[in-house]
């Protein structure tokens, strides 16, 4: 044997060559000639040789594999290309078409593929055509453990260029690529349907199709942002709920825009078309002057069966035309119905999101939400993302919506696969349905499923598209539906027969037929809204109708809970500034101190949680505080681990859950605001850093936190928590912009509260869970109030009494009579009565407004009610005039306080900026506004 024959037959394993020569013995023909012709020269030592387990493997493949020479003495002739190199550069292309396959997949229905990257090209890594059917070993990929070169290209082109398309190379994790690689390669990414699945697949379609036609014929121009050319999406789903069902899932939460959203009501989520087209005919104006929303952005839950019988309950939530801001709503609301469930592995909930491709690239909150997946305090199991890719946003193309290849590409910050498929091809849809299940059920992550299809129509069914996509809709034209495509595919396996298929399609149009009769009958009326499930108990409605309650709780227990609330695990080593803030809390306990603020929170949040009262608190650095002052989670000095001393209270109470979240303030609220949908009967609050971070988070306070009773009959009783207060400390840091608050206040939508003693915030907070009235709570917390002297409770005053909406002056009936009556809120209180007695002005009488919406009248005429009339009242705020709550307060009171007492007001002027950005600015401005508060210039 020549040198460089005998290299090449060396450089083989054992396995390969002993493998290979038993496929030749067993059907030459399986073997490339080359191969063939090398194996039938060896002589007949072989056989015997093979019974020699004692000798090591260099010494069989020298023996058993040395070639014959020829009558000319000249070896026998073998594929050109070293082996090694050819099995090296083979496996160079294979990692290529895994990373780089997608490209050149057939996923859009309206165009051809791109071209080819060059990468791709056998030719890229000196694969020449010499060397496609010469055989190698495949240990690296699924199936037989040698085939040539030609059959594992073939095998890379089927899995990733077909109808999907995959990225999951970027994840880090080898278990989850090899995962992934197994389950598609071995397969060519297809799955085998029988006769019934494809059926069913077909009906799924039909119903989708027939739905938009009914629709289109018998409301012409109504806007419905019909699902024509993503009617894949049906299907889509129903195999997503019954892969759920088969892992044990009992509970799906959904939520989407507004494309598509009515077919997937009546088709998946139980809502009958009659009240969809009874909608549609607007025929009950009465029920719904100043209130509800349009159809397409309507919830609904159903309980939905799964043909092998199991039951899953769904849940579709409401969203306004904001899109993907519903996303980390939805998620929230699975995490507090696993929690509910007491379900710690996150295996019976599941969270479906339907994006749109344009908003999925475009929206931050997209990302806010994909950050929260794998955080302790947010986590859920992993969420299926379905992106409707209808490769156009409004009038706006793909290339002029992002900067990235795909709508997609935001998700790669996760590791997780995203599937690209084709939505006219149901049974690629179908094999992207149940990968990504398995992987979500197998690794608990998240998993994405690009859907490319298009919008037969406009944005909507009045709008012309072809005004701006003249050429994309001139193909559109052209298309045959989903269902159309389809149903030839199986007509040709010849499976199902045409009248069947055609039968199925006429029980569903007169199905609906009847359904649009009953909808226009005089007798129907819509379904009331009401409150079910876990909401039985609770009420909506104006604050009137609810009465007060006892919020108090006795004295002997809150110091047993302070006290609770400074013992340690004797192996904790705490900072030592966090043991002298301990000893000061067992003084309250004890009586010896008054209570402070954040000490009045922990009683809030102990009594509740020993009550049986869920707390779930988040917010970015909740755990210690913004401003050092909480506490709840410790650290040990010397090992770094954590103790929360409110999680060991009692063996029986109610979890307390405190999270640092992600710097994220639309993601958060949106995830907490959730939770509280599905926990009315637990205290849950966000925390933002600095009150005016709430600005970032405005969609969720406008779209969902302040208008969801009035649009879609939903309560929350979410707590917001915002450090609001002029110290200096500039702009950004001073103003949680009340005045927002009370612009978006009417018609008892949410409670808006500015409380000045740790009293006050503690039966607030209590206030909140105990009555059977749930509405949104926004809570001016303070900053320096925190540690001020004056800002500070006796146990006494948090054992009776209730949350009281005005503090008259605190002189009371001794107070001598005043000539001048400060009206305030908040923290400008301190440094009012500061100012009272530095002066000496016993004739001045200071009232605070400790909530201001819904607005006190009946409370605040009472504290006024022993003043003279025409005795000046002087609202008193630090925020410029234009913000604040002056405005609030005189649009309700006028000229004069009930119609007896000039009010006027002292404030800050005007400014388009919050507070200015110098301390000493600041002092001068507050000396300023003292002055004058008490008649100066």
């Amino acid at each position: 044997m020549p040198p460089d024959e005998q290299e090449l037959v060396n450089s083989q394993s054992l396995e390969f060559l002993e493998a290979l020569y038993s496929e030749f013995l067993t059907d030459p023909e399986s073997v490339a000639p080359a191969w063939r012709k090398y194996f039938e020269q060896l002589d007949g030592r072989r056989r015997p040789l093979e019974k020699r387990p004692d000798r090591g493997p260099s010494f069989r493949r020298r023996s058993l594999f040395h070639p014959l020479a020829d009558g000319n003495g000249a070896a026998a002739a073998l594929p050109g290309l070293d082996v090694a190199v050819l099995q090296e550069r083979v496996g160079v292309l294979v990692r290529n078409y895994r990373v780089r396959g997608h490209i050149i997949a057939r996923i859009d229905p309206l165009r051809q593929p791109r071209p080819q990257p060059l990468e791709l090209d056998p030719g890229f890594v000196g694969i020449t055509d010499a060397d496609l059917d010469r055989p190698i070993s495949t240990e690296s990929v699924p199936g037989p453990q040698v085939r040539t070169v030609r059959e594992i290209i073939e095998q890379m082109r089927n899995t990733y260029c077909r109808s999907i398309g995959v990225q999951f190379m970027h994840i880090d994790d080898l278990a989850c690529r090899q995962w992934l690689l197994e389950r598609m390669e071995s397969t060519e990414n297809r799955i085998r349907l029988d006769r019934d699945q494809q059926f069913r697949i077909l009906k799924r379609l039909t119903d989708a199709v027939v739905f938009e036609e009914v629709l289109q014929k018998k409301v012409p121009g109504a806007k419905s942002f019909s699902l024509e050319g993503a009617e894949s999406l049906i299907p889509l789903l129903e195999m997503t709920l019954e892969r759920a069902a088969g892992d044990g899932v009992e509970e799906v939460v959904l939520a989407m825009a507004h494309r598509g959203r009515l077919n997937v009501l009546a088709n998946l989520m139980g809502k009958h078309p009659r009240q969809i087209f009874r909608e549609f005919e607007d025929l009950d104006p009465e029920l719904h002057i100043g209130r509800g929303d349009v159809k397409y952005h309507l919830g609904h839950s159903h309980d939905w069966l799964t043909p092998s019988g199991r039951k899953v309950h769904l849940s579709l939530c409401f969203n306004p035309s904001h899109l993907e801001f519903v996303n980390p709503v939805a998620v929230g609301r699975m995490r507090a119905k696993q929690d509910r469930f007491g379900d710690e592995s996150r295996r019976r909930g599941l969270v479906v999101l339907i994006h749109g491709d344009a908003s999925f690239a475009g929206e931050g909150v997209v990302q806010e939400t994909l950050n929260l997946a794998e955080l302790e305090g947010y986590t859920v199991g992993g969420t299926v993302h379905v992106v409707v890719n209808n490769q156009i946003g409004f009038t706006t193309s793909a290339t002029e919506a992002r900067s990235s290849t795909y709508a997609t590409d935001v998700a790669r910050m996760l590791q997780i696969p995203i599937f690209h498929v084709n939505g006219e091809d149901p049974e690629a849809v179908a094999q992207v349905i149940r990968l990504g299940m398995d992987f979500r059920r197998d690794f608990q992550r998240d998993v994405v499923i690009d859907m490319y299809c298009y919008r037969r129509h406009g944005h909507n069914e009045g709008d012309e598209p072809a005004f701006t996509q003249p050429l994309l809709y001139r193909t559109i034209a052209g298309r045959k539906s989903v269902r159309a495509g389809y149903l030839e595919h199986l007509l040709k396996l010849g499976g199902i027969p045409p009248e069947e298929a055609q039968r199925v399609a006429d029980d569903r149009r007169e199905h609906l037929e009847r359904e649009l009769s009953a909808a226009r009958s005089d007798d129907y009326r819509l379904p009331a809204a009401a409150l079910q499930g876990v909401w039985e108990a609770y009420r909506g409605g104006p604050e009137s109708d609810v009465p007060d309650v006892d919020t108090g709780v006795p004295v002997e227990r809150l110091s047993e809970l302070l006290e609770r609330l400074t013992v340690l695990p004797e192996d904790f080593h705490p900072h030592r500034k966090i043991e002298w803030g301990l000893a000061r809390r067992r003084e309250m306990a004890a009586g010896e101190q008054p209570l402070d603020w954040s000490a009045g929170e922990a009683l809030a949040f102990a009594t509740l949680a020993t009550e049986g009262v869920r707390v779930r608190m988040s917010g970015q650095d909740s755990e210690r505080g913004t401003f050092s002052q909480r506490h709840a989670v410790l650290h040990d000095v010397e090992d770094g681990h954590t103790y929360m001393p409110l999680e060991h209270l009692a063996g029986n109470q109610a979890p307390v859950e405190i999270y640092n979240s992600p710097l994220s303030e639309t993601g958060v609220l949106g995830f907490e605001y959730g939770y509280s949908l599905d926990t009315p009967d637990g205290l849950v609050l966000w925390e933002a850093q600095f009150g005016d971070f709430v600005n970032a988070a405005q969609v969720i306070v406008d779209q969902f936190i302040a208008s969801a009773e009035d649009k879609w009959n939903r309560l929350s009783g979410i707590v917001l928590l915002l450090p609001h207060g002029y110290e200096g400390q500039g702009p950004e840091h001073s103003s949680a912009r009340l005045e927002r608050f009370l612009m978006l206040a009417a018609e008892c939508n949410i409670q808006v509260v500015w409380p000045t003693t740790p009293a006050q915030y503690f039966h607030a907070l209590r206030r909140q869970v105990l009555r059977p009235w749930r509405k949104p709570l926004v809570v001016m917390t303070p900053k320096s109030l925190l540690r001020h002297r004056r800002a500070v409770s006796s146990l006494d005053d948090l054992a009776t009494g209730r949350f009281r909406r005005v503090l008259p002056d605190v002189r009371g009936e001794d107070a001598p009579a005043a000539g001048r009556i400060l009206l305030c809120t908040g923290k400008i209180y301190y440094e009012l009565e500061s100012q009272r007695e530095a002066l000496g002005r016993d004739d001045v009488a200071i009232v605070r407004i400790e909530q201001l919406y819904p607005f006190p009248t009946e409370e605040l005429r009472q504290a006024l009610a022993a003043y003279a009339d025409e005795t000046p009242a002087v609202w008193v705020q630090e925020e410029p005039a234009n913000m604040g709550a002056w405005r609030f307060v005189r649009e309700r009171s006028g000229e004069k306080l009930f119609g007896r007492l000039p009010l006027s007001a002292v404030t800050r002027p005007p400014s388009a900026s919050p507070a200015t950005g110098s301390k000493n600015s600041h002092a001068l401005e507050q000396e300023s506004l003292l002055g004058e508060a008490f008649g100066g210039g």
